[in-house]
C-alpha cells in the first residue's frame, strides 16, 4: 500500500521507483548540507550591510568565472560518475578548512574570513545542485522529467527543511564550526548516493557510462555553446530575470531584518525559521501538485508562474514595505521557485546534448546566475545612492517581469518542439 501511494504521488511508472527515490535521497543530502550553511551565510550578509554586499557579489562572480573552465576541463576528461564525487569533495575540503580556521585560527583573520565564507557558500549553493540536475537531465528522458522532477525535488525540499531546522535549533548552542562539519558529513552522504545510482534510462547515456567515456569537448564549451544557441541564450535571459529579482529581495532582507534584529545569532535563527516555512509549503506542493502542473499545463505555463508571482509581489512590496509583507512575498516566491520554477527549468535541459547538460548548464547556473546578482546588486546600490527608497526600488523591479514572462512562454514552446523531434528509445 505504501509503495502504491508513493507511485501515485510521484506519478511514477514501473521500473522508475529505485532511480526516482535514490535521486530524491541524493538531493536530500545535498540540500540539507547547503541549508545548514545558508542561514550562516545570510547572517554574514546582513552584518556586512547593503553598502558592502555589491563587493561580495563581485568577488563571487570573479571566483565563479575562474572556476568554470576548471570544472569544464574535469567534465571533459572524466566519466560523469567519477567527476561528481571529485567536485563535491573539493567543497568538503574547503569547508573543513574554514571550520578549522574558525575554531583554531587567530582572531586577526576574522575581517576576511566572513567575506570568504560568504563567497564560498554562494558558489557552493550553485555548483552542488547544478551538478545534481545535470546528472538528472542525463539520466531521465524529457517525458520522465516532466513527471518525476517534482517528486525528486521533494527530496531536496525535505533536505532543505532538515538543514534549516537543525541550524535554527543549534546555531546558538553548538557553534558555527560544528555546523560546518555536520554539513560536510551530509555532503559525503550525497556523494555515496551518486556512486550507487542505477543505470540511465537514456540509451546514449547508458552506453557512454558502460564504456567509461567522458562527455568530451573543450574547457570553454560551456561558454561557446551558449553563445551559439538561441535556446540556451534564452535560458540565460530567464535566469537573469530571476536572479535580479532575487538580489533585490536579498538587499531588502538585509535592510528590513537588520533593522529588526541586532545580533548575528537572532538573525540566523529568524532567517532559518523563514527557510523552514518555505520548505514546508514547498514539500506539500511538490508532493501533490508539481508533476501534475507540468504535465497538464506544460512547461511554458509552469515557467510563467514565477514571473506572474514576482509582478504581483514586487508591486505589493512597493506599496506596503513592512516586515510582514516581505516575509509573505519571500516565502511565496521561494516556495514557488522550488515547487514550479526550478523543476520546469530543469526539464529544459533534458532536450540538449550531453555536453551542454554539464558544461553549458553549469555556466548558466553559476556565472550567468551571479551575473544577474551583479546587475541586481549594483543597480540597487545605484538607485539607493540616487535617493530611492526600498519601496520605490520594488516598484521599479516589477516591470521586468513582463519580459521574463515572454521568455518563459517561448522557452516552453521550444522545449516541446525539441522533445517531439527527439528519436524515441
Amino acid at each position: 500500500m505504501a509503495r502504491n501511494l508513493i507511485d501515485r504521488l510521484g506519478n511514477m511508472e514501473p521500473g522508475e521507483e529505485r532511480s526516482t527515490l535514490l535521486a530524491a535521497l541524493y538531493f536530500f543530502f545535498a540540500l540539507a548540507s547547503y541549508f545548514i550553511l545558508r542561514a550562516m551565510r545570510d547572517a554574514v550578509g546582513v552584518a556586512a550591510g547593503t553598502g558592502n554586499l555589491p563587493w561580495l557579489f563581485t568577488g563571487t562572480l570573479i571566483t565563479t568565472l575562474v572556476m568554470n573552465p576548471v570544472y569544464a576541463s574535469v567534465v571533459a576528461k572524466l566519466p560523469v560518475r567519477r567527476f561528481i564525487p571529485i567536485v563535491y569533495r573539493v567543497f568538503i575540503a574547503l569547508l573543513l578548512g574554514f571550520a578549522a580556521i574558525l575554531k583554531y585560527g587567530p582572531h586577526t583573520w576574522e575581517p576576511w574570513l566572513g567575506p570568504a565564507f560568504w563567497i564560498l557558500t554562494s558558489i557552493y549553493s550553485l555548483f552542488i545542485p547544478s551538478v545534481f540536475w545535470g546528472f538528472m537531465a542525463d539520466t531521465f528522458t524529457p517525458e520522465q522529467g516532466k513527471r518525476l522532477f517534482g517528486i525528486i525535488s521533494v527530496g531536496g525540499t525535505l533536505g532543505a527543511l532538515a538543514g534549516a531546522f537543525l541550524t535554527s535549533r543549534l546555531a546558538e548552542t553548538v557553534g558555527t564550526p560544528v555546523l560546518m562539519v555536520l554539513s560536510v558529513l551530509l555532503l559525503e552522504c550525497a556523494v555515496q548516493s551518486a556512486r550507487r545510482f542505477p543505470p540511465s534510462f537514456r540509451p546514449d547515456t547508458r552506453a557512454r557510462d558502460e564504456a567509461q567515456q567522458s562527455v568530451g569537448g573543450s574547457s570553454l564549451a560551456g561558454i561557446t555553446n551558449v553563445l551559439r544557441s538561441p535556446y540556451l541564450l534564452s535560458i540565460c535571459v530567464y535566469m537573469l530575470m530571476f536572479t535580479i529579482g532575487s538580489t533585490v529581495l536579498y538587499f531588502q532582507q538585509a535592510e528590513i531584518v537588520g533593522a529588526r534584529y541586532s545580533d548575528r545569532e537572532s538573525r540566523t535563527a529568524f532567517l532559518a525559521s523563514i527557510d523552514t516555512i518555505v520548505q514546508l509549503i514547498t514539500v506539500l506542493a511538490q508532493l501533490f501538485i508539481t508533476g501534475r502542473v507540468i504535465k497538464w499545463l506544460g512547461v511554458a505555463f509552469t515557467l510563467a508562474i514565477m514571473p506572474v508571482l514576482s509582478l504581483v509581489g514586487f508591486g505589493t512590496l512597493g506599496i506596503y514595505g513592512t516586515l510582514g509583507v516581505f516575509v509573505v512575498f519571500q516565502v511565496l516566491r521561494r516556495s514557488g521557485e522550488y515547487a514550479f520554477g526550478r523543476p520546469a527549468r530543469e526539464v529544459l535541459y533534458t532536450v540538449v546534448k550531453a555536453e551542454d547538460k554539464y558544461k553549458a548548464k553549469n555556466f548558466i547556473d553559476t556565472f550567468v546566475y551571479r551575473g544577474g546578482d551583479q546587475i541586481g546588486a549594483w543597480s540597487y546600490a545605484g538607485l539607493s545612492a540616487l535617493g530611492l527608497t526600498a519601496a520605490s526600488i520594488s516598484l521599479a523591479a516589477a516591470p521586468m517581469s513582463a519580459i521574463w514572462l515572454a521568455v518563459a512562454m517561448w522557452l516552453g514552446r521550444e522545449q516541446t518542439k525539441r522533445q517531439q523531434a527527439e528519436p524515441t528509445a
